[in-house]
């Protein structure tokens, strides 16, 4: 890998030089970002390497202002004869471009005084040998589980990201750079039982830091312990029940609610939780955070994509909807403050999205969430978009296992859950087994009265 410290120099440098043109194309503002991303990934079937990929992008995308007029423009070749293109191109496409009244860079005083560092980078070693050594051997453990017949494989991968951004324009510049490194490894299988009915499942592990990932080992043997303990699924009746959300699926409903805050739903009217700031959306004691800053995060970033200082928020505090999550152009529609979500692509302008998303542990164990309930169902596996941003309506195909007098049972199949986020929200209650294994994390969530369909 390259040294990190000159290519963000180069990488701002090249930004600067591009913003400038902009400006004298005549922009009255400009902000530049360059993402820069290499890649290695294997993967290992059935005793035999399938796959090693490598991949390496260079993308540099434009924001161009003239008063309330903009356009976007992105490109990866970066001779300085397409920079002048470009800054020529966002410019005469601006200058076209409808009115948006609520276009513009964020406050500069709000601009991050610093880069903090959260330690999001551990310098990969992209040796393809050792990523085709990790998925073989989660594929091999995986395999040498009783019950398991087939494999749809085992992969490893890394990759690291170089995010800079530039702007210019208003009372100050800015420029920043950070650097992000990902492992990953995985593992999916298929288990059959004696009449020929097959099952499916997975396990993955992901970190920033290799020294935080689960052995391949680990993920193949959880992967063949999820797939096995499938097999013999049933169809359930339909009826009300408790429904309780395994953590890999519970964080679904974390989702839903960080895109029913999303700015852009709140400015034009589209979210089932429009008019419900300040007023109790989960029940008491529940808390939901969203921390960028959060140490090998794996969505943590040290400044948003306007350049914006970022900070730890919470969004629901004891039940109540405190924010929504606001970039500057939304704020403005809104006659707020940016809070600082604002996220951004190369070829697309700021938006706003969360970062390290969670849901605060409850005081009871998984265990003790469900020892009360006498017939319900448990959740691992969620299927379909039967999500209505606008009502708030909640539809899903599901899998997972009966719960009976308080225990863990059969495993079931082919069944739906459904009901209605603003009435689920309100339900919630979360177990204490919070672990932080995606971007957006959640315990165990116990859900009471939901509509379960199957025969």
């Amino acid at each position: 890998m390259p040294d990190t410290a000159r290519t963000a120099d180069d990488a701002l440098e090249l930004l600067d030089d591009l913003l400038k043109r902009a400006l004298a194309h005549g922009a009255d503002a400009a902000d530049a970002v360059m993402i820069q991303s290499d890649s290695v990934g294997a993967s290992w079937r059935m005793g035999k390497p399938e796959d090693l990929e490598r991949s390496e992008s260079r993308d540099v995308g434009l924001r161009v202002i003239r008063g309330k007029k903009q356009a976007t423009v992105a490109s990866t070749d970066l001779k300085p004869s397409m920079l002048e293109e470009l800054a020529e191109r966002a410019n005469a496409m601006a200058s076209v471009s409808p009115d948006d009244q609520w276009c513009g860079l964020a406050d500069s005083a709000l601009y991050a005084r610093e880069v903090p560092d959260l330690d999001l980078d551990d310098h990969p070693d992209p040796d393809p040998e050792r990523l085709i050594q990790r998925a073989r051997a989660a594929e091999e453990a995986a395999l040498a589980v009783d019950g398991v017949k087939q494999s749809e494989g085992g992969s490893a991968g890394m990759a690291r990201t170089r995010m800079a951004l530039a702007i210019r324009g208003g009372d100050r510049p800015f420029a920043a750079s950070y650097t992000t490194s990902s492992h990953s490894v995985s593992c999916s299988v298929i288990a059959e039982d004696a009449q020929g009915h097959m099952e499916r499942d997975y396990d993955f592990s992901s970190a920033r830091h290799f020294a935080d990932l689960a052995s391949p080992e680990e993920v193949g043997r959880q992967a063949a312990l999820n797939t096995v303990r499938r097999v013999g699924s049933r169809k359930m009746g339909s009826n009300r029940l408790p429904v309780v959300f395994d953590p890999r699926v519970a964080n679904g409903l974390l989702g839903h609610f960080a895109a029913a805050i999303n700015g852009t739903a709140i400015a034009r009217g589209t979210s089932f939780l429009k008019n419900r700031m300040g007023e109790r959306v989960f029940a008491e004691g529940i808390r939901v955070v969203d921390d960028p800053l959060r140490p090998r995060g794996l969505r943590s970033r040290p400044v948003d994509g306007e350049g914006v200082a970022v900070r730890r928020t919470d969004l629901i505090e004891d039940g109540i909807l405190k924010t929504w999550m606001l970039d500057s152009a939304t704020a403005r529609q809104l006659g707020l403050q940016t809070t600082g979500h604002a996220g951004r692509g190369a070829g697309s302008s700021p938006s706003p999205g969360p970062s390290n998303l969670y849901l605060e542990p409850g005081e009871v164990s998984p265990e003790e969430l469900i020892a009360d309930i006498t017939e319900g169902f448990y959740v691992t596996e969620l299927i379909g978009f039967g999500v209505n941003g606008v009502t708030g309506d909640y539809s899903r195909g599901a899998a997972g296992f009966w719960i009976e007098n308080g225990r863990i049972g059969f495993p079931v199949s082919e069944m739906t859950v459904a009901g209605n986020l603003k009435d689920m929200f309100l339900k919630l209650r979360p177990a204490s087994d919070l672990v932080f294994r995606y971007g957006a994390n959640a315990p165990t969530v116990r859900i009471d009265g939901m509509t379960v369909a199957g025969n």
